[in-house]
């Protein structure tokens, strides 16, 4: 295949590997959403006591030794295990690739809480004697840790370092990775986000203390965007990374192409630490779409970040219809319904399990919504049921973060 040198400017994916609460496969991911599965259970964490999680269940030692694990992260586990299978699952010939020209860019949503946590409760057994103090403490809690774990797991000399971008890291991952390859600093970008949220107590007791935690009886429920009667958000695991080339060497090695990148933005809402601004958003939505060269009666789907919290969901619908009108042509779903709510690794998580409807040509639903809120109409919301579209070519991922960070990144069918 004869490729030109604007392809070299074309950024596409040729792997994904992930682990979510409601699977640890593309396929099995996306069977899941397809049938209306939640990987939402009860958790329980010191102090805050019984709650509500999503958490993933993958085989920590498929790619790692207990002894790694041990002095690893939980973040640097996640993260090894969808390195792996990304890497697995793009069919490239990894042992033969230079290791200097792989960058591994990941997105978070913060580094460090957990692992220090951790060791305040254990050495308050020793009367806070700094002696017991784990000598992995820095390694453990350096904000590069996740995407350091990667390379030293697989052996990766190229660039890498950790994305801070609140709830919008995962697409921020993404990002930066197709910027990478651009710019010619990597050969293959290993790009998302990653999440071990739920082992830290304090991010349960911040939710709460807003009254933004959700409660529900029955677990699979909790978590509803949209519904006239959530109440607050399910805070998740988990993690998807992206294998990403320039076209030209994907298409030299034949490889599987899910999608390309075309159109993204990233922009601020500098108006307040939590509450979003739908102006902003549309305008990050705009700016994605210009970018693309596309107009926005042409993206197919919409996936939205609603989280279920009753001012956020609003705002973001605000923001859509002032972007999308009232059209119907263009689908709008949810996948925090099924997941809840796996910060860093929202963005990348929620994109993977849209991705199949290039093939498939199906708009998983948003679930849970029974009594649909008012202010959240949308004229293409698809709710608890699947619904079938005749073709679909572009795809919009929204992923948005507290003090204002917003992200929005378009996928053109292959």
């Amino acid at each position: 295949m004869i490729c030109s040198a604007q392809d070299d400017q074309r950024i596409v994916i040729t792997g994904v590997g992930l682990t979510a609460p409601n699977g640890d496969t593309l396929s099995d991911y996306r069977a899941a959403l397809l049938s209306g599965k939640s990987g939402v259970d009860r958790y329980n964490i010191r102090y805050v006591g019984d709650t509500l999680a999503g958490q993933c269940h993958f085989d920590e030692l498929k790619y790692q030794k207990r002894k790694e694990l041990r002095r690893g992260t939980r973040a640097g586990s996640v993260a090894i295990y969808c390195a792996n299978e990304a890497i697995t699952n793009s069919g490239i010939d990894f042992p033969n690739v230079d290791p200097t020209r792989v960058g591994v860019y990941i997105g978070v949503t913060e580094h460090g809480n957990v692992e220090t946590e951790n060791e305040i409760n254990e050495i308050k057994a020793f009367d806070y004697d700094t002696k017991v103090w784990s000598h992995h403490h820095n390694p453990r809690t350096v904000a590069n840790n996740p995407a350091g774990e990667i390379t030293l797991n697989m052996g990766i000399t190229g660039p890498h370092y950790t994305i801070g971008a609140a709830c919008a890291a995962g697409n921020a991952g993404m990002i930066q990775g197709a910027q990478m390859l651009m710019l010619g600093e990597c050969d293959l970008a290993v790009a998302g986000g990653v999440s071990e949220s739920i082992h830290t107590f304090g991010i349960f007791a911040g939710f709460a203390s807003q009254g933004a935690l959700a409660e529900n009886d029955d677990p699979t429920s909790a978590s509803r965007p949209f519904d006239r009667d959530r109440n607050g958000i399910v805070v998740s695991e988990g993690g998807c990374l992206y294998i990403l080339e320039r076209y030209s060497d994907a298409a030299a090695r034949g490889a599987k192409i899910y999608g390309e990148l075309a159109g993204y933005a990233m922009n601020s809402d500098a108006s307040d630490f939590v509450l979003p601004n739908p102006e902003q958003q549309a305008r990050c939505m705009t700016m994605a779409l210009d970018r693309a060269g596309i107009n926005a009666n042409q993206v197919d789907l919409v996936s939205t970040h609603a989280t279920a919290t009753t001012s956020g969901d609003i705002q973001e619908c605000e923001a859509i219809r002032r972007v999308f009108g009232d059209s119907k042509d263009t689908l709008v779903n949810n996948t925090k319904s099924f997941i809840g709510h796996a910060m860093g690794a929202a963005g990348s998580l929620e994109l993977a399990g849209n991705l199949p409807a290039f093939d498939d040509g199906v708009c998983h639903p948003t679930i849970n919504v029974e009594n649909l809120d008012p202010d959240c109409e949308l004229a293409g919301l698809v709710l608890n049921e699947p619904r079938e579209k005749k073709s679909v070519d572009y795809i919009l991922n929204n992923s948005f973060g507290m003090l204002g960070i917003n992200s929005a990144v378009i996928i053109k069918k292959p």
